[in-house]
């Protein structure tokens, strides 16, 4: 049973202003501070939190990502960054945040969310189901040497970096994708990300895009939005030419041949995600050619 502080705690809505003590409350259960993942997740989503008991920052908390053509009526919406505190955990805590995002205030959304193995169970008895897996990868990245990925053209795409006239196509290819208008989320990449990259046929067909933004030391790969495997692997392979960092990216495990090829080019798997929705039977869109998403606490 959850203690009576922690039950008449209030549940809030988190703002930009919460953005240090959720670092700290990452922090505190061993995840990566992620303060600049954290600003964009509470920027273009809605965290909720509980205030702790103790004065000292938040007792829990997680971040809904809302997308759709009316904010009222979103068509769907995903569910992440869900952490408790050390010292109020397993009391009860993370499921009545929970409840309350999913039964208050998104009761009838189709929802959809990225799990560890430990909070699989609670999402469960929640009433989501797993339906499918996403395997994270990391490590620097050795180009092929058979390959130039930096620029130009590469198999049947071409690759280069993304202008301001891109948007527009960049927002149509990933609403047919994803299934559902991501404006809000999409519009903040070329702030948000340190490479913004897409590719082309040789009509001038806009066949994919990917970004890749600062996570600590590394650069995440996401989203990764790509027609076929050979121009996923020109945007990663043109990405990792032009960042200093290691990669790391979560790569629905379906994509085995992108998967493997990643492996020999120097990333290791260091984890598997379960895929989890309610009230739908899987995420909308095109999954053949959504390749990671941009990340997994959005979706």
């Amino acid at each position: 049973m959850t203690p009576p502080l922690l039950t008449a705690s209030t549940i809030r809505p988190l703002t930009l202003g919460d953005l240090t003590h959720c670092a700290d409350l990452s922090d505190d259960r061993g995840w990566p501070r992620e303060e600049h993942k954290w600003g964009l997740l509470l920027s273009a989503g809605t965290g909720y939190g509980v205030d702790a008991p103790d004065g000292q920052g938040l007792a829990a908390a997680c971040v809904v990502t809302a997308y759709g053509t009316t904010a009222d009526d979103p068509e769907l919406a995903a569910i992440g960054m869900v952490l408790v505190a050390e010292r109020y955990a397993r009391q009860g805590l993370g499921r009545r945040l929970m409840k309350h995002v999913c039964d208050d205030v998104l009761r009838g959304v189709p929802l959809t969310l990225h799990s560890t193995p430990y909070g699989r169970p609670l999402y469960e008895e929640l009433g989501f189901q797993v339906v499918g897996r996403a395997e994270m990868l990391t490590g620097p990245f050795s180009p092929d040497p058979a390959a130039e990925h930096s620029a130009g053209t590469v198999g049947p795409a071409t690759v280069r970096p993304a202008t301001a006239e891109d948007l527009p196509r960049i927002l149509a290819l990933d609403a047919e994708v994803f299934g559902t208008d991501r404006t809000h989320m999409i519009t903040r990449l070329p702030a948000f990300s340190d490479l913004l990259l897409v590719a082309e046929n040789a009509t001038g067909h806009l066949t994919g895009f990917a970004a890749a933004w600062p996570n600590m030391a590394t650069h995440v790969v996401g989203p990764l939005v790509a027609e076929d495997t050979t121009t996923a692997q020109a945007l990663v392979g043109a990405l990792a030419a032009r960042s200093d960092r290691p990669l790391r990216t979560d790569i629905d495990v379906r994509h085995h041949e992108l998967i493997d090829w990643l492996k020999e080019r120097g990333l290791k798997s260091v984890a598997f995600n379960a895929v989890m929705t309610r009230s739908v039977p899987g995420p909308p869109g095109d999954w053949t050619r959504r390749w990671a998403p941009l990340t997994v606490a959005a979706g």
